[in-house]
């Protein structure tokens, strides 16, 4: 069975966007030099990455227009908009924990939750995540979106691991 990672940047409050599900928030942190070294470990691992239609979107129109910073990697995006499958990305309505659960029995390397809110929730009430990859940064927003919705579960973890570097704190748990 394939482990299934939730690697996210979070507030210090817990959440990973402001209410109207923007980011700038992280701009001024240098994430990449935070956790370069984490990030390339963990990537190296992966094959697979899921993720929701805003996240998805933020992505290709925000953080990383004109490149696609997942290259090589199969990634799924949970949509209900028809959108037309390309290379390396394909859309689907398909319920994100029947497709986890599908992606977790196929033969690969580790799948990424990459965001966002309602695909992680989701996943974590079913109790699907393994790994929790959680990058703390280093500003509170007061209000947002949760990463840690209120309709949550009890997850029992472990502390596998902490990093700090240029303010940002890295935590990674492991399910118990």
């Amino acid at each position: 069975m394939r482990d299934i990672t939730l690697f996210i940047a979070m507030s210090v409050d817990g959440f990973i966007a402001d209410e109207r599900g923007g980011v700038d928030w992280l701009s001024g942190h240098d994430l990449e030099g935070s956790g370069s070294d984490s990030y390339e470990g963990f990537i190296a691992g992966i094959d697979t990455v899921v993720m929701g239609w805003s996240t998805y979107y933020q992505i290709v129109t925000e953080l990383a227009p004109g490149e696609w910073p997942y290259e090589g990697l199969s990634c799924y995006v949970i949509t209900h908009r028809d959108e037309p499958s390309m290379q390396g990305v394909q859309f689907t309505s398909e319920d994100p924990v029947h497709l986890v659960q599908r992606l977790r029995c196929e033969e690969g390397n580790g799948i990424w939750i990459c965001g966002g809110a309602s695909v992680a929730q989701q996943l974590m009430r079913a109790d699907l995540v393994d790994w929790f990859h959680l990058s703390m940064i280093p500003t509170i927003l007061g209000s947002g979106i949760p990463l840690f919705g209120a309709e949550g579960c009890r997850l029992d973890l472990r502390l596998v691991r902490t990093q700090a570097c240029n303010g940002i704190v890295e935590i990674v748990y492991e399910r118990r």
